[in-house]
Parts: C-alpha cells; sequence; structure tokens
C-alpha cells in the first residue's frame, strides 16, 4: 500500500492534514483524539506500519 492510498482512507474517515514535519505527515480528527503520523516515501509502506497506522486512526 502506497502512501497515496494510506491518505485517501484517512481523508474517507474525516482526517485531514495538520503539519509536514521532514518527510511525515501529521493528520487530526474533528471527533477522534490524537494524531496519525504518515511517513511520506516512495513505494510500497510495510504491512506492519499499515496496519499500525490504521489502528492507530481507529479503522481496525
Amino acid at each position: 500500500m502506497t502512501v497515496k492510498e494510506i491518505e485517501k482512507i484517512l481523508k474517507a474517515d474525516g482526517w485531514y492534514f495538520v503539519t509536514a514535519k521532514g518527510s511525515h505527515n501529521q493528520y487530526k480528527h474533528t471527533v477522534k483524539s490524537g494524531k496519525v503520523t504518515v511517513s511520506n516515501h516512495k513505494g510500497d509502506i510495510p504491512i506492519g506500519t499499515v496496519k499500525a497506522i490504521l489502528k492507530q486512526a481507529g479503522l481496525k
């Protein structure tokens, strides 16, 4: 799964872009607490990282 695919899933759930620190983008949600950080690198994201991002976003 690529960064763009992850961002599409997050945005569909209501997460919005807040800031970028280096090569990492951070997203916040209007209702859910916390932030989700997505590394902005080329190529596929490792499956363990994808699962962690989705869990942090409350999607899994």
